[in-house]
């Protein structure tokens, strides 16, 4: 496996937005998609630029560390399974980093009870088992941009 982010739109990624993902605006929203199965990450990332979001792609932890600081990313939706540096040992990485701290990660793990002795309820991140649909996860995903957009709103005082 190389290192590197995958770039660039999947030619079969030729979708129209959808009536509700137009009316609910995303355009300043950015995911990271990190999961060494092309197949899944593809699936991912198709999905999510559906729905109006803008998606970068990286094919394990070492790359998605480097995407991390590279294009700061609202949310990353992040595999724990990978060969080289996994899915908890990049979560922490890019945790433990003041530039890249403040990124929510969504854990997704097939294999839930080797993601928790492994440490993924320590990481803050949010943690989902698979097998899960897209819209599970979108939801995932809008609930921590709407909690970092609150975090961020200035206060009313």
């Amino acid at each position: 496996m190389s290192a590197a982010a995958d770039h660039g739109e999947y030619s079969t990624d030729r979708g129209r937005p959808s009536d509700e993902a137009r009316r609910t605006p995303r355009d300043a929203s950015r995911i990271l998609v990190v999961d060494d199965i092309a197949d899944t990450r593809q699936a991912l990332a198709i999905y999510f630029r559906y729905r109006g979001f803008t998606v970068e792609t990286a094919s394990d932890g070492l790359a998605a560390v480097e995407a991390a600081h590279r294009v700061h990313p609202d949310v990353i939706i992040m595999d724990v399974t990978m060969p080289g540096l996994d899915g908890l040992s990049a979560t922490r990485e890019i945790k433990h980093d003041p530039h890249t701290a403040d990124i929510p990660v969504v854990i997704l793990t097939a294999y839930p009870i080797r993601a928790i002795k492994g440490g993924a309820l320590e990481t803050g991140a949010r943690f989902v088992m698979k097998p899960c649909t897209p819209q599970e996860l979108e939801r995932h995903v809008c609930s921590l941009l709407e909690t970092r957009r609150s975090d961020d709103a200035p206060d009313d005082r």
